[in-house]
């Protein structure tokens, strides 16, 4: 009865009698019964809240908050709004108010210029927090709006997700609510306590910034993201040309200003030249040979891969981070525009893959 609802309410717009019958339950049979209501949500809050946040690992923090606070204060929900439009209204203030106290978290290319490959790439930034990689099974369940002004897809791509991070958290929010979970201004104006003039105000500014670094080239890229046969040859290519230690091969693959980031490391690379010249410095410098294995994966919607680099001493491999990649809007596919490295073995174990494998 909830999966029903759900696909009908969009943005609590559509109610129907399932909400009633919830409060009828809950007054029925007590607290008990809450979590089996409540809990069907989970999944697609935990997006929602991965999109504001930038981060899986806040995101699922958040997300807990909210099912204590639905849990804890079930009695005030009377059934006015849906029963998805008071857990949204939840989860959106709970990160709405650890936002206050976060900086946000973009990537190396929305924050700085490019690097020069001549120059001895930065240290990790202990300082900044950087956008995390999403799992796609984390999509598996998440409801998609065809009337809402970006799809499921794009809204979670790294391109996407970069400009976002640069809007005010509110800005955030409005954004989020209004053209990724298409609610109406009303609506959202209820959830933040604000006037319909001020979200639409706010709503306008939102876009604009967003315009402002997620233009058109980078739309068609996220667009571009798809599964063929030329497309898994492709990566097979670039997945052997990692593990071969063949610069030259994995070089050929890029376009010719495709770009290359590797967070928490503050430095960004353009161009095929650059990326060869910082891919011989490391990952692929002096004794790293033979050190690196690939595992197909998916993340953000787009093709991705587990990375582990060799422990010879310890005879094992170990968990070192995600790749994600972007692919140009060319068919047959012909090359990689963006290629983004996270470091962080504790990512790797979120993609249902283990800190270390055998040697």
């Amino acid at each position: 009865m909830v999966s029903e609802q759900r696909k009908a309410d969009a943005g609590g717009r559509v109610t129907n009698r399932v909400d009633s019958l919830a409060i009828a339950s809950y007054k029925g049979q007590g607290q008990s019964d809450i979590g089996s209501l409540i809990e069907p949500y989970r999944r697609e809050l935990l997006l929602h809240c991965y999109r504001l946040m930038g981060s899986l690992h806040d995101a699922e923090d958040m997300v807990q908050e909210s099912m204590l606070r639905a849990w804890r204060h079930f009695d005030t929900f009377k059934g006015r709004a849906s029963l998805r439009t008071w857990l949204y209204t939840i989860a959106t203030n709970a990160c709405l108010d650890a936002l206050k106290k976060r900086s946000s978290r973009p990537l190396p290319v929305a924050i700085s210029a490019e690097a020069d490959s001549r120059i001895p790439i930065a240290n990790p930034s202990a300082e900044a927090d950087w956008l995390e990689p999403l799992p796609d099974t984390w999509l598996v369940e998440a409801t998609e709006n065809p009337e809402a002004r970006y799809s499921r897809r794009e809204s979670v791509s790294l391109a996407f997700l970069t400009a976002l991070q640069l809007l005010p958290p509110r800005q955030r929010a409005i954004l989020l609510l209004s053209d990724v979970l298409d609610w109406r201004a009303s609506e959202v104006a209820h959830l933040l306590d604000l006037s319909v003039s001020a979200v639409n105000s706010a709503l306008h500014r939102a876009r604009v910034t967003l315009e402002r670094s997620y233009h058109t080239d980078k739309r068609e890229t996220t667009l571009a993201q798809r599964t063929d046969a030329a497309t898994n040859a492709l990566l097979s290519r670039y997945m052997h040309a990692w593990e071969t230690d063949d610069v030259s091969g994995l070089v050929a693959l890029l376009k010719e200003d495709a770009i290359l980031s590797m967070p928490p490391v503050p430095s960004w690379y353009r161009g095929r030249e650059a990326i060869r010249t910082i891919l011989l410095v490391a990952p692929f410098g002096p004794g790293m040979q033979s050190r690196w294995r690939l595992f197909p994966t998916r993340a953000n919607a787009q093709p991705a891969f587990i990375l582990y680099a060799a422990d010879k001493a310890k005879g094992a491999y170990r968990a070192f981070g995600v790749q994600v990649v972007a692919l140009d809007g060319s068919r047959p596919p012909g090359q990689i525009a963006e290629v983004t490295i996270f470091h962080g073995s504790s990512l790797v174990t979120s993609f249902g893959f283990p800190l270390q494998l055998p040697q």
